[in-house]
């Protein structure tokens, strides 16, 4: 998923010291068009900016299609990151510039390293009624960043709970583990409790962690947190308990975590760099390879590839902000 903001900010990506679970609300951001599917973004923001190498949450759904017109992402750029495309409900369709043509469904995992660079597409399928899922980035550390780009796509099974059900599908969690290699040590799993139901999960105490509530209420650390929030846990625990308020139904919710990133980052648009300039450079090469375009919009080969099979023209860069951007920690 492209980050459709016309003016995308310049984030100060330094989290705040913590040794208490916080909340943090998410804020509505349209993804463009007069039928514009809304996000709740709860990463990044001046409060945190990131949990392990997660930067990026945009949380949608249940979305009706035949209201909004689905999700629409025409082909776009990415470097320096990997996206990670969770669903509850619905179908997307993944095109991209290594020449992958998968389908993204509930319960499974598409994973995508953008690296050096790569473009592509996402929209909802037309047999798509509701979608309802998560979009989330993460940061490739400072001596992979440039890594060739890859797809990935990995059903993780259902494990059973005493009081629900657990989907890893990135690090370990709850004894069991995911088979999908990462960059840096990460966590990413969907977990379920029945109503009033409370597990308590064996973590590694250098971690931080986050859920980010779908449905339903989570206590954690004795902090409410309602649907749509995401709470952040500090490193400092060797285990992390999540009930699920007692009345508010099933709680079905993301595990993210990870070690604290310790790296400075420029963030903007769909680029991730370590200052102004590999930015700049990013944005330079993908408005080449557009300027080369063909009559179809299709852009030229270059860094980012090119995807085939699109309707719709690539997706030019927002431009450039006046100020330098200046790297964060």
């Amino acid at each position: 998923m492209t980050n459709l903001e016309a003016v995308p900010p310049e984030l100060d990506c330094r989290d705040a010291p913590s040794s208490a679970v916080e909340v943090l609300q998410p804020r509505d951001v349209p993804l463009g068009g007069p039928r514009a599917m809304t996000v709740r973004r709860t990463l990044p923001q001046r409060r945190r900016s990131f949990i392990g190498a997660w930067c990026f949450a945009d949380h949608y759904g249940p979305d009706d299609v035949s209201i909004t017109g689905g999700m629409r992402v025409p082909p776009h750029p990415h470097t320096g990151l990997q996206t990670v495309s969770w669903l509850f409900s619905g179908e997307i369709e993944h095109r991209d510039s290594l020449g992958t043509h998968a389908l993204v469904r509930p319960g499974e995992l598409n994973l995508m390293t953008a690296g050096h660079g790569i473009s592509h597409s996402e929209d909802s399928t037309d047999d798509t009624r509701v979608l309802h899922g998560v979009q989330l980035w993460v940061v490739l550390p400072e001596v992979l960043r440039d890594v060739p780009p890859a797809f990935e796509h990995h059903v993780p099974p259902v494990t059973t709970l005493p009081d629900g059900q657990l989907r890893v599908f990135l690090g370990s969690l709850g004894g069991v583990a995911s088979p999908v290699a990462t960059f840096s040590p990460l966590l990413g799993a969907e977990l379920r409790l029945h109503d009033g139901a409370r597990h308590r999960f064996a973590v590694d105490p250098a971690h931080e962690h986050g859920l980010l509530v779908d449905a339903g209420e989570a206590v954690v650390g004795g902090v409410h947190v309602r649907a749509g929030e995401l709470a952040y846990v500090p490193p400092g625990s060797d285990a992390l308990e999540v009930e699920a308020g007692a009345g508010g139904g099933e709680l079905r919710a993301l595990v993210l975590g990870g070690a604290p990133l310790g790296e400075r980052i420029v963030m903007w648009w769909n680029f991730i760099g370590r200052n102004h300039d590999d930015v700049v450079a990013a944005r330079d090469a993908w408005q080449a390879q557009l300027a080369a375009a063909d009559p179809e919009g299709t852009a030229a080969p270059g860094r980012f590839g090119q995807v085939h099979g699109h309707p719709e023209p690539h997706l030019p860069a927002p431009p450039m902000p006046t100020q330098r951007l200046l790297p964060r920690s």
